[in-house]
């Protein structure tokens, strides 16, 4: 009597951990689901918005943390329990296989959930100079194969323009004439370098990409801001 028992006290628990194993992995599955989900969710609404009356959004896949730091994937994740921001536009460079959304501002949990449009500068799409940073260990750990003659799309409610990397700068922090105002619409990447330094990185990755099929009248006005001044940093 006393076997059976324990036989069936054993049984029963068996059956309990066979139920908590199910439900670990459903709550595992339950979790990734939701990181895909969520990290579409922006890029997402900005094609719906940007495309509405027209087609179908594409598909957009969630990031490839094949080249991020294990701390930034844990902060981007953090960051998708966060309000999702309204995306300014969206950031695409083929050649590196990035697609990221372009939120406004800079702070940490916008650079962790994509990329920012750094204050100061103009808006995506809107001509000038705009600057755009992301964090070295994350979403734009891929500028280190980036090269002169890539190409790179915004995509902003303005419409898309496309851009050619005509310069890759490794300056420092205080560097910050890199975001005046060029000869034609352009736009700078900003993130921080070496891409592996372990702790505070001491210099800044610059691509600079140049919109391309600029006019002369295009030229004119970009030249028109030079003489104004163009990037203030904020004191």
């Amino acid at each position: 009597m006393e076997r059976s028992g324990v036989a069936k006290t054993l049984t029963g628990f068996e059956r309990l951990l066979l139920v908590i194993g199910f439900l670990l992995v459903a709550v595992y599955v339950a979790a990734r689901i939701y990181s895909a989900v969520s990290s579409r969710w922006e890029l997402r609404e900005f094609w719906r918005t940007h495309m509405a009356g027209t087609t179908a959004p594409p598909e957009k896949g969630q990031p490839d943390f094949r080249l991020w730091s294990e701390g930034r994937v844990a902060a981007y994740k953090a960051s998708l329990n966060a309000g999702a921001p309204q995306a300014l536009a969206v950031l695409e460079i083929p050649s590196i296989q990035l697609e990221v959304p372009v939120f406004e501002g800079t702070e940490e949990l916008t650079l962790n959930r994509g990329v920012g449009h750094i204050e100061g500068t103009p808006l995506p799409g809107r001509g000038g100079n705009a600057g755009i940073a992301g964090h070295r260990d994350g979403f734009f750990r891929g500028l280190k194969d980036i090269h002169e003659g890539d190409t790179i799309e915004l995509v902003s409610q303005t419409g898309t323009n496309r851009y050619v990397v005509d310069e890759i700068l490794i300056v420092a922090p205080e560097d910050t004439w890199v975001l005046r105002p060029r000869p034609v619409t352009s736009l700078t990447l900003v993130t921080c370098y070496p891409f592996y330094f372990v702790g505070s990185a001491p210099q800044r990755f610059i691509v600079h990409a140049s919109v391309t099929g600029a006019t002369q009248e295009n030229r004119e006005q970009q030249s028109s801001l030079t003489q104004k001044g163009g990037y203030q940093e904020k004191k």
